[in-house]
């Protein structure tokens, strides 16, 4: 009969203690504040959520007036675009006489310019003259 009484009285002082320190966190707890979300975007999907206007900025630092679509649909900077169509417009002439030179000469599949085999080789004159042709 002793064993039940000392368990009883157990329980009850951890149930007392513990109410007891719930009171005292309870007057300690301050107010809560609000959730600051943050106004970079980060990740995969950052481009995509400062273009569409839920994030400020990339991690990397591009705003909204910086980013823009390419013709695939991809967000790109409008910088580093820019600076690829000027770097293309250097070979565009060059891709342009190579594709006649392998319409002119029937040409299907891989073929390395000025590659080993004879294909590649008249592939790289025909390419050649015609973009002496064109300056």
């Amino acid at each position: 009969m002793a064993l039940p009484k000392m368990r009883s009285s157990v329980m009850k002082k951890s149930t007392t203690m513990k109410s007891t320190t719930m009171k005292s966190t309870t007057k300690s707890m301050k107010a809560m504040k609000a959730k600051r979300v943050s106004k970079v975007a980060k990740g995969k999907l950052g481009r995509a959520q400062v273009l569409r206007g839920t994030k400020e900025k990339t991690s990397t630092g591009l705003t909204k007036d910086k980013l823009m679509k390419n013709a695939k649909g991809k967000i790109v900077s409008k910088k580093q675009s820019a600076a690829g169509k000027k770097m293309y417009s250097n070979i565009k002439a060059w891709n342009e006489c190579v594709a006649q030179a392998r319409k002119a000469l029937n040409l299907k599949g891989f073929v390395a310019i000025n590659g080993k085999k004879v294909e590649g080789k008249a592939l790289y004159t025909k390419a050649k003259a015609l973009y002496a042709a064109r300056k």
